[in-house]
C-alpha cells in the first residue's frame, strides 16, 4: 500500500511563507513525477508544480516567481516552498507522484490534502 502524506499547510498573512511537505511511503520501486496541485472551493483542481524525478520543474504561470518545488529522492519526498502568498493562494494543496511498485508498473496517487489559507 502506498501512501502520500502532506503537512505544513496553515494559515498565513498576505507576503508571508509556507513550505509544504509530502512523504510517500510502502512498497515503491522508485518514483517518477511529484507534483502539487490545488483547488480552491468552486474552482478545478490545478497543477501548480511539477518536477521530474531528474529535477526538472515547471510552475503554473500564477506561482512562477515565488513558489519552488523540490524534491528529495532518497527521502521519497517533494517539497513546496511558497513565498509572497496572497488571498488568491488559498485552497487545499494535494500532492500527486507517479510510482513505479516492484515488479510492476506506475501508478499515480494522491495525499490527502492540507489546507492552505493566506488572510488579506
Amino acid at each position: 500500500q502506498v501512501q502520500l502524506v502532506e503537512s505544513g499547510g496553515g494559515l498565513v498573512q498576505r507576503g508571508g511563507s509556507l513550505r509544504l511537505s509530502c512523504v510517500v511511503s510502502g512498497r515503491i520501486f522508485t518514483i517518477n513525477a511529484m507534483g502539487w496541485y490545488r483547488q480552491a472551493p468552486g474552482k478545478q483542481r490545478e497543477l501548480v508544480a511539477h518536477i521530474t524525478r531528474a529535477g526538472d520543474t515547471n510552475y503554473a504561470d500564477s506561482v512562477k516567481g515565488r513558489f519552488t518545488i523540490s524534491r528529495d529522492n532518497a527521502k521519497n519526498t517533494v517539497y513546496l516552498q511558497m513565498n509572497s502568498l496572497k488571498p488568491e493562494d488559498t485552497a487545499v494543496y494535494y500532492c500527486n507522484a507517479g510510482v513505479i511498485l516492484p515488479m510492476d508498473n506506475e501508478y499515480n496517487y494522491w495525499g490527502q490534502g492540507t489546507q492552505v489559507t493566506v488572510s488579506s
